[in-house]
């Protein structure tokens, strides 16, 4: 028993965020399950039977004399999250008891309840975020601006995407273009994410084509003391760079800007492209069949089919051209109808060659594009880019 309180009290001293007890070691306890949620400045316990639940609050001191007694000798398993780890308590019905901690912050995130979303955020409130005070997210204070909220969720969820796509990378520095970077405020907060969060070493350049924007931008990176962000004038069709390239961003580069900057991507070996489409005109035009009219003919149906099937063909050139692709929900689709985020990541690195891809992976993937093109009597620029340079066998 004394073995298992000194694991519960370790819990305790973690500080973590959420707790769930589950798991009733007999038939006579009364809860099926407690649920415990760090507030402000106390603990809120959630017990819950069949069919209601009964709250209390628990004074942070006493939440590790809390664990002791509600749990020890009633229930055999504790998960609790912290900003950095799951701590995962288990105990046999002999009393036996196993401890460990696995640090998974996505899964942290994830089991964070309803009440306490703000703890899921990379970016929290509190700390005050130059540009994004700047662009009227945060309060000069570091908080949310309440009408702000779903911008500020959908900054953090950029940045998680990141942060998947860098995974475990450990290059001494990240070098990163932002294409079509406009008023770069996810420049900067890219540039805050790897610097402050994560410690780590970038240098990013932001590439677009209005000079008085980048003008702006480069003096709001010397007045945040960004001193490896820098800005400059350029096309996405045009632009080049012997520089080593590590990721690409692009958000909402209009149209075929976005398959020049995928292109361009593709062509550097960068490890990591992360692209959030827009305005996908350019199939919208030429798309028509005789077989599968039905996706043609009506204007919103056409519109919204032509976007899909866009991003649906470069995703898979992105594999054909040696990346782990994924095409994912970048916002609530109530908020904004583009909504997609393509995120690929290079199949052995910057060094990788494209024979990586298995022949036949590449036939299939290839031939899927290739009759959709001549179902809808598509030319995609991204496929006649990639053919002329010859990444596509």
């Amino acid at each position: 028993m004394e073995e298992q309180k000194e694991k519960l009290s370790a819990i305790a001293q973690a500080k973590p965020y959420k707790i769930i007890i589950s798991k009733p070691a007999g038939g006579e306890i009364p809860y099926r399950r407690i649920v415990i949620e760090r507030k402000e400045s106390y603990y809120q316990a959630a017990a819950y039977t069949e069919k209601q639940v009964f709250h209390e609050n628990i004074p942070p001191e006493k939440l590790a004399e809390y664990l002791g007694k509600t749990a020890v000798g009633q229930y055999l398993q504790v998960n609790a999250w912290d900003d950095a780890a799951e701590h995962i308590y288990l105990c046999s019905k002999k009393g036996k008891v196993t401890y460990k901690t696995k640090k998974n912050v996505q899964t942290a995130a994830k089991a964070s309840g309803s009440h306490n979303r703000k703890k899921q955020y990379i970016l929290e409130e509190g700390t005050p975020i130059e540009p994004l005070v700047d662009m009227g997210v945060f309060t000069p204070e570091g908080k949310v601006v309440r009408t702000m909220y779903d911008k500020f969720r959908q900054i953090n969820r950029f940045l998680e995407m990141v942060g998947d796509a860098v995974g475990d990378d450990t290059s001494e520095t990240l070098h990163i273009i932002d294409f079509g970077c406009g008023k770069s405020y996810l420049t900067f907060v890219l540039y805050y994410y790897f610097t402050e969060i994560q410690k780590r070493k970038v240098q990013i350049a932001g590439l677009d084509l209005k000079a008085d924007v980048i003008k702006n931008c480069n003096a709001a990176a010397k007045k945040y003391g960004y001193e490896n962000l820098h800005f400059e004038v350029g096309d996405i069709n045009g632009y080049r760079t012997d520089a080593l390239v590590d990721m690409v961003v692009t958000l909402h580069a209009c149209d075929t800007a976005t398959d020049y900057a995928l292109y361009n991507a593709i062509m550097w070996n960068a490890r990591m492209i992360l692209s959030v489409p827009c305005c996908q005109h350019e199939l919208n035009g030429q798309i028509q069949s005789e077989d599968l009219g039905l996706m043609t003919r009506y204007g919103i149906i056409k519109e919204r089919f032509a976007a899909l099937a866009t991003d649906a063909i470069r995703a898979n050139l992105l594999e054909c051209c040696g990346y782990k692709t994924q095409v994912l929900e970048f916002v609530d689709f109530a908020h904004t109808p583009k909504n997609l985020l393509i995120r690929a990541v290079k199949k052995g690195g910057s060094d990788a060659a494209r024979a990586i891809v298995p022949a036949a992976v590449r036939k299939r993937y290839l031939g899927e594009v290739e009759r959709m093109m001549e179902e809808f009597h598509l030319d995609p620029t991204l496929y006649r880019l990639l053919k002329e340079a010859g990444r596509l066998g």
